[in-house]
């Protein structure tokens, strides 16, 4: 385990706390875009040891949280086909469309079937010729090399009963759309290390220069998380605004260009709409036309979605980081990694998921009386 502990090492982290404390002399907001990195803040009380006045906004960096509602209706219509057989990672299963979700389609009889890699989806398609295979490909650029790869990999098998639900989103477009919104606190960022491992970080050289934001790639760790954040502090009482990398024993510049030529090959950059955050041009992937022909959405008519959120959910201003799960009042009682009424409940990646798991509780009229004198 010393691989992993040196990245824990409790005498380290109070050293990089005390570096905070002196460095920081004004509040300072800073925004984590990865749902592993909120999970990893919120479960170790990172957010709890910051010196006061340096405040962690949790964005939108779940994949399973921010795919949109209509999106999960239309997984819902295609997997309840009976010559459908409908292929998932796990997470998916658990979160609610207007009306159920893919696991309780499965209890009712529907062929849904985890999976934990997308080749697996084709070979289920290679072994049940007689049956339509969907593999709902989705998250941000970190799974597209590989759903690619299942594409890539279906093609040249001829396997024509095989397609892909697409719901891929990019990650600077969402960046740069909660710079622009009106609302906007975030001062600088973290950036998601297995994003950039993929993609480098020359997409995000240009938003730190023109919106004047550190944007420091950060790893998952706890040590990596408080040094991302001491680098973006610095930066900020320096009045510095670069690209900084801190994960530098997984990330270059460059990223991994065998990758990159996948995604490109396959996909193509298409306009998206994500969970409790709206359109976002230019934020997500799209296949190719050479593709086409494994397009789930062109190959299976689902008619007209009308989507149906939560009204008591408040998921799309907890994604879009301008809410809290405590702020909601179903939060730890209607609304749990049990019984979900919101996405951000059921990934452990999910901000609500991580607060609960972590033991944060809504405080009691008295207590929000108390703190607010």
């Amino acid at each position: 385990m010393r691989y992993l502990d040196e990245y824990r090492d409790p005498e380290l982290a109070r050293r990089l706390v005390a570096e905070l404390r002196a460095t920081a002399t004004r509040p300072w907001a800073l925004m984590e875009v990865c749902g592993g990195q909120t999970n990893t803040i919120v479960r170790q009380g990172i957010d709890e040891l910051l010196p006061a006045g340096i405040r962690m906004i949790h964005g939108p960096g779940c994949p399973v949280c921010v795919t949109p509602l209509e999106m999960i209706d239309k997984a819902l219509a295609i997997a309840a086909r009976p010559e459908v057989t409908f292929v998932s990672f796990g997470d998916m299963l658990r979160v609610p469309g207007s009306a159920g979700d893919l696991l309780s389609l499965r209890a009712r009889g529907a062929d849904v079937r985890v999976v934990y890699s997308p080749m697996d989806a084709v070979r289920v398609a290679a072994e049940n010729p007689d049956r339509q295979v969907v593999f709902f490909a989705v998250g941000f650029e970190t799974t597209a090399p590989a759903n690619a790869m299942a594409v890539l990999s279906a093609s040249l098998r001829g396997l024509t009963n095989f397609s892909v639900l697409v719901s891929h989103v990019l990650v600077p477009p969402a960046i740069t759309g909660l710079l622009d919104a009106p609302d906007n606190e975030v001062q600088a960022f973290l950036a998601a290390g297995h994003v950039c491992a993929v993609m480098g970080w020359t997409e995000y050289e240009p938003i730190a220069a023109r919106y004047r934001v550190p944007i420091v790639v950060t790893g998952f760790e706890p040590l990596d998380l408080l040094e991302g954040i001491l680098l973006a502090v610095r930066q900020l009482e320096t009045g510095r605004y670069e690209v900084e990398n801190q994960y530098a024993r997984a990330v270059r510049r460059s990223g991994n260009t065998a990758a990159q030529e996948a995604i490109r090959r396959v996909f193509r950059v298409t306009d998206r709409t994500w969970r409790g955050i709206g359109p976002i041009p230019a934020s997500g992937l799209g296949l190719a036309e050479e593709f086409a022909a494994f397009d789930a959405e062109t190959r299976f008519d689902v008619g007209v979605i009308t989507t149906r959120e939560n009204p008591v959910c408040i998921a799309g201003a907890i994604l879009a980081g301008t809410r809290l799960p405590t702020d909601c009042a179903a939060y730890g009682t209607s609304c749990t990694p049990r019984t979900p009424l919101g996405a951000p409940m059921v990934s452990a990646e999910g901000t609500c998921a991580a607060f609960y798991h972590a033991g944060r509780r809504r405080l009691s009229i008295v207590e929000e009386n108390s703190a607010r004198a």
